[in-house]
């Protein structure tokens, strides 16, 4: 079987052989209900505390709750939504996020903005947040602030700090959350140094298995009773999110965690090391000279967008994909949304819809090699030289 070149691990990561390892065990050994009171159900509760508590760890959450949900998206959601409904003083009120923001953020805000309350997005321009258009958006009724840590489309890492910093001066009684579903285990991380109260993460970005997300709430939101479920029953994961746990996909997120967390300085070390061979053969190899990679001023190690020259997206993605190497023309949870339409952090970035709409992101894993990075290059260049371009909306 020929080589496979997965350079994609910003929509998912193969499961580890830890991950993979844990989940299985835990299937097989630890079944019971975890809510359960008979001994089965002790077991698997246990399994799954100690998972919540590996992943509390990696962030330095001592004292806080990490919240278990299906998925990142269903923790943005419970963010969100969760904070907006959980005092009736907030209808209305003000919700700031920031252009370009992942759909499972930016499509909540906008829904919470059609039902009466004021939605503001800040600049992103240059993959820099603009903190003056943040100090003049803070008023007196903000009351919930949601600022991805790293764009997951262009790698941009935000100022979350100095965010935080304003936010609290101007608007002490406003949530802060953060979307860090690829800053995590990619960058230094956690809510006492980003100054933020509620933080989204994610299990297969990292290696675990899919269906496993989780939020961080710190222990002032919950003494504050800052935020309401979305899921009512049962009463499980502090009463914010009712349902039976999957105890081996919590358990398996929580073994990928400690898995990285082992091994964070030389990940991230490799990845930004491909990260700038890549970036070094885009501007030094002729063949390739008519490719630009859209670098934002505090890039994260494991992403590089790049911009085609005339090329739709799709038509590089599906050459490179005969080739057996697997890149995105975008965020993968945006591709299944009916109507196509550019890429609002690219467009947030600065490029032009055209541009957009010929970009590739490359996204690196602990696991990709040097290799990997010249296999893509020479099959670019050969793309380049053999596919048909646009002009004007027309092929030439």
């Amino acid at each position: 079987m020929e080589r496979e070149i997965y350079l994609d691990n910003s929509a998912t990561t193969r499961m580890t052989d830890a991950a993979l390892e844990k989940y299985i065990s835990v299937s097989r050994d630890f079944y019971g209900n975890p809510s359960s009171l008979h001994t089965l159900g002790a077991k698997a509760e246990k399994q799954l505390e100690t998972a919540r508590s590996r992943i509390l760890s990696t962030l330095g959450a001592r004292g806080d709750t990490l919240v278990f949900t299906s998925c990142g998206s269903e923790a943005n959601n419970l963010a969100i939504f969760g904070r907006a409904f959980s005092k009736e003083r907030f209808r209305g009120g003000r919700i700031i996020t920031s252009a370009g923001e992942h759909a499972s953020v930016s499509e909540p805000v906008k829904r919470l903005g059609q039902s009466g309350f004021s939605a503001v997005s800040i600049s992103t321009f240059g993959g820099k947040l603009d903190l003056r258009e943040l100090d003049e958006a803070l008023t007196k009724d903000t009351f919930l602030v949601t600022i991805m840590t790293v764009n997951n489309e262009t790698g941009a890492i935000y100022d979350i700090k100095s965010a935080s910093a304003l936010i609290r001066k101007k608007c002490p009684d406003a949530l802060i959350h953060t979307d860090a579903t690829q800053a995590y285990m990619k960058i230094p991380l956690s809510l006492k140094d980003l100054g933020v109260d509620l933080m989204t993460v994610s299990s297969h970005k990292i290696g675990g298995p899919k269906g496993a997300g989780a939020l961080i709430i710190s222990a002032g939101t919950i003494k504050s009773r800052g935020l309401s479920p979305l899921i009512y029953g049962g009463g499980q994961e502090s009463s914010l999110r009712s349902g039976t746990q999957d105890v081996a996909a919590m358990c398996a997120f929580g073994e990928a965690a400690n898995d990285h967390a082992l091994h964070f300085r030389e990940n991230t070390e490799k990845m930004s090391r491909l990260r700038s061979m890549l970036i070094d053969r885009l501007l030094c190899d002729p063949a390739l000279s008519e490719i630009s990679a859209t670098i934002p001023p505090s890039p994260a190690p494991h992403i590089v967008n790049i911009t085609l020259p005339g090329i739709k997206s799709e038509t590089m993605l599906h050459f490179l994909s005969s080739k057996n190497i697997y890149v995105s023309s975008g965020s993968a949870c945006s591709s299944n949304s009916h109507g196509h339409s550019a890429s609002p952090a690219l467009i947030a970035f600065g490029r032009t819809p055209a541009e957009a709409d010929c970009s590739l992101r490359i996204s690196f894993s602990q696991e990709n090699t040097e290799e990997d990075v010249t296999l893509l290059c020479e099959a670019l260049a050969e793309g380049l030289s053999s596919l048909a371009r646009i002009s004007g909306g027309r092929r030439r």
